[in-house]
């Protein structure tokens, strides 16, 4: 899967991904990719775009901190981000129940 394959659904992707604990933002990655059993491969290009614009909602929340001398910044979720991402989840099951009903072929 590519970033068209989730579109309109990374930013919820991402906030699932910080649900855990705080990460930088290659940890995001790697989590992405762990969590999808390697299905999703997430350019930088796209994750950390999407993760300013997070932040700048406020739903995420980013601090920078220097390990072994490279700066580097933190990500966690804002409680704004947790209701977030309880919406997004509610929406994701009604919108899969809907999506699953058509395809399965019922009349």
């Amino acid at each position: 899967m590519d970033a068209n394959d989730v579109r309109g659904h990374l930013d919820g992707l991402l906030l699932a991904v910080l649900e855990s604990g705080p990460l930088h933002g290659y940890g995001i990655i790697e989590a992405l990719q762990r969590r999808s059993g390697g299905a999703l491969q997430l350019p930088t290009g796209t994750v950390y775009p999407a993760l300013r614009r997070l932040e700048r909602a406020r739903w995420i929340e980013g601090t920078w901190s220097v390990v072994d001398g490279r700066k580097r910044r933190t990500y966690s979720l804002s409680p704004a981000g947790r209701k977030e991402l309880a919406r997004r989840r509610s929406e994701w099951v009604r919108f899969t129940g809907v999506i699953g009903t058509v395809l399965g072929g019922g009349a």
